[in-house]
């Protein structure tokens, strides 16, 4: 079985050189369910669309769930209304117009180090971004990338977490793909996979767009109290991604080429030379 590939080269751009509230604020505003495929609609028509104009080109999922997240990116900065009456027309804001160059980074960095699948852009670009967005993950890579491999209990205290939280990141990270273990032994090291260590390009596109975004998405998180208390609790992975997929296959009316991509080749993932326990990944 093919392990994660874990890359010796030092990365061009240091995870740790990235603010991670930044980060994090930046994919919490792109990061709900929907949102990649409505920014790339409206990109792709160029034109002022109406809540029905948008569902129609995504008839997987309901207008009235299409109304909900258009309503929501406007409120963040993401679109604006050509005028004020209810039922206006939506178009993309500049920095809904400016996630083109995000997304990108998001497609390539999945292309090349996420497992190869056939999917539309848009749903690589939103898979890509649930890997990414739950908070502390940011914080958590930037740890292992400057001090990898580490034992879990100096992760958590590196991030200031709690046992049960730091446990929670990790096990995630694990199954997305991000992070490693050194050893199957319990209390063998963690370290970053190549696809954690290649998030530097990622980390700078993206907090390169968090400079335009409205005041109340800037500022500083609260940071977590760290405890000693310990935990078996396992984090929920979700069935977002699964739940995506059996609805475009549901959908006859859905075009093949909307958003799609052509397959890029992908490298073979060598036997990795440690040892990995990572849960199953289902979305």
């Amino acid at each position: 079985m093919n392990q994660p590939h874990v890359s010796s080269r030092k990365p061009v751009f240091p995870t740790d050189s990235f603010e991670a509230h930044r980060i994090e604020n930046a994919l919490a505003v792109m990061g709900p369910k929907w949102t990649t495929w409505s920014v790339m609609t409206m990109a792709q028509e160029d034109r002022p669309m109406r809540v029905r104009d948008v569902a129609a080109r995504l008839p997987f999922v309901s207008e009235q769930l299409v109304s909900k997240r258009l309503a929501a990116m406007h409120t963040d900065g993401l679109l604006v209304r050509t005028d004020h009456h209810r039922g206006a027309p939506y178009r993309l804001s500049a920095l809904g117009e400016s996630l083109t160059h995000v997304h990108r980074a998001l497609a390539g960095w999945s292309r090349i180090h996420l497992p190869a699948r056939a999917m539309a852009e848009a749903e690589r670009v939103e898979d890509a971004v649930q890997r990414l967005r739950l908070r502390h993950t940011t914080a958590m890579v930037q740890v292992l990338d400057a001090g990898g491999p580490m034992r879990f209990v100096h992760i958590a205290e590196g991030v200031g977490l709690d046992i049960g939280m730091a446990r929670q990141r990790l096990l995630r990270l694990q199954a997305d793909g991000l992070v490693t273990r050194t050893g199957p032994r319990h209390g063998d090291p963690y370290m970053l996979t190549n696809a954690g260590l290649e998030l530097g390009p990622v980390y700078a596109s993206i907090e390169h767009w968090s400079a335009a975004l409205p005041t109340q998405w800037t500022s500083p998180s609260p940071a977590p109290a760290a405890t000693a208390r310990r935990t078996h609790s396992e984090v929920p992975l979700g069935t977002d991604g699964a739940r995506t997929a059996a609805a475009l296959r549901r959908s006859a009316a859905v075009p093949n080429s909307l958003f799609s991509h052509a397959l890029q080749p992908q490298p073979r993932l060598p036997a990795s030379a440690t040892a990995q326990s990572a849960p199953g990944r289902s979305r």
